[in-house]
């Protein structure tokens, strides 16, 4: 196994006068205080959930009161269901209420749904307020914390509410992982793990070697989240607004927003990094089906996954027998979706990943027909 020695890293986001940093390392968020008062912030509101907020909101809270930061805290239920119209519009009545200007800064402190949630409210409130993320997940820290997406579900699917918008400055906390439940933790390695299969074949190798230690913490779960900073940072760089190859982050997604949105986005049964690593699997074995990819490239990303605890089969998904006709009208609401035609992130093997544009139907339907009749553990 190899050796990483703890450190603190700083990853550039490079978008001109919307450019960022993404602050990685243990402890990092204990400077949102002079963070904050160096961005001109006179005062501050914290977007949370209540357990979340249970466990890191006082430090934080501390640290912008000892800057002489004004402050407010905005709550939400925890859980998918905070992503709705309903509690966009409580935070942003909150957020005003608060009498946070436009200089200001709002912090989301929480994992992709609080940073999902509170961006897009700054982004409407007052016609744009500068926020930061503060991330508390391993999946919020390596993925949806980066990159400017903000958005609410609808009933017609996940995340097709929102806008692009950058946050000033992400803290990406590692000490904040450690009172993460383990089955969190395993669902945010599968981000990390994409992005070796999308186009960097050495770092799933790496993760196959390490990937138990990243989910144990310490240097290896450092390492892994600035590896997947950079390596978003420089996809997003050159190409902010999803018009190009900033689809290759969606690789499994077509797949894993589906079967959310058919679980009712219940996190009993379903969180979203389980989807994705379902996702990637399905992904892995169309392209084998399609002769694209090895089988046996395929067959290492589930065995990868699984050893991690991870599901890789739609079987594995409590309480949910979807039929293809279902599964396929999830997917037709998806973001990719061009001229009515399916757009999927297909692979020719580990670390060579594409967009897959008009995939025919016909060839969906078949491989999820034979999915759909596959046991849980196959």
């Amino acid at each position: 196994m190899s050796t990483i020695e703890p450190r603190r890293e700083s990853v550039h986001v490079a978008l001109g006068e919307r450019s960022y940093e993404i602050l990685i390392g243990r402890g990092v968020s204990q400077e949102a205080g002079a963070r904050a008062r160096a961005l001109g912030a006179r005062a501050v509101a914290i977007v949370t959930d209540e357990n979340v907020g249970a466990l890191h909101a006082g430090p934080i809270l501390a640290s912008l009161e000892a800057a002489g930061l004004r402050t407010d805290l905005v709550t939400v239920s925890p859980g998918e269901g905070a992503k709705s119209w309903r509690v966009l519009e409580d935070v942003c009545e909150g957020l005003l209420a608060a009498r946070i200007e436009r200089r200001d800064l709002v912090l989301a402190l929480g994992g992709g749904v609080v940073g999902d949630l509170a961006g897009f409210a700054a982004a409407i409130v007052r016609r744009g307020m500068r926020f930061v993320q503060v991330p508390t997940s391993l999946l919020a820290q390596v993925d949806s914390s980066v990159g400017g997406k903000t958005g609410i579900n609808s009933p017609h699917g996940k995340n097709l509410i929102g806008t692009f918008y950058q946050p000033s400055l992400v803290l990406a906390d590692t000490a904040l992982l450690d009172t993460l439940p383990a089955r969190e933790a395993r669902a945010g390695y599968a981000e990390v793990v994409k992005y070796g299969l999308i186009d960097d074949p050495a770092f799933f190798a790496w993760c196959e070697e390490n990937g138990a230690q990243v989910l144990a913490g310490g240097p290896a779960r450092e390492h892994a989240v600035a590896v997947s900073c950079r390596a978003k940072a420089a996809i997003v760089a050159r190409d902010e607004r999803e018009e190009g190859d900033r689809a290759l982050l969606n690789l499994g997604h077509t797949f894993a927003h589906a079967l959310e949105r058919l679980a009712r986005y219940d996190a009993a049964r379903l969180v979203h990094g389980e989807a994705v690593g379902i996702g990637l699997a399905l992904a892995f074995r169309f392209s084998a089906r399609l002769n694209l990819c090895p089988p046996d490239d395929a067959a290492r990303v589930a065995r990868h996954l699984e050893s991690v605890g991870l599901p890789t089969r739609i079987a594995a998904i409590p309480g949910l027998a979807p039929d293809v006709d279902g599964l396929l009208d999830a997917m037709a609401q998806d973001k990719k979706v061009v001229a009515g035609a399916l757009t999927f992130i297909l692979a020719r093997g580990i670390g060579a990943s594409f967009i897959a544009t008009g995939v025919a139907v016909e060839d969906v339907r078949a491989f999820l027909l034979d999915e759909l009749g596959a046991p849980a553990s196959a």
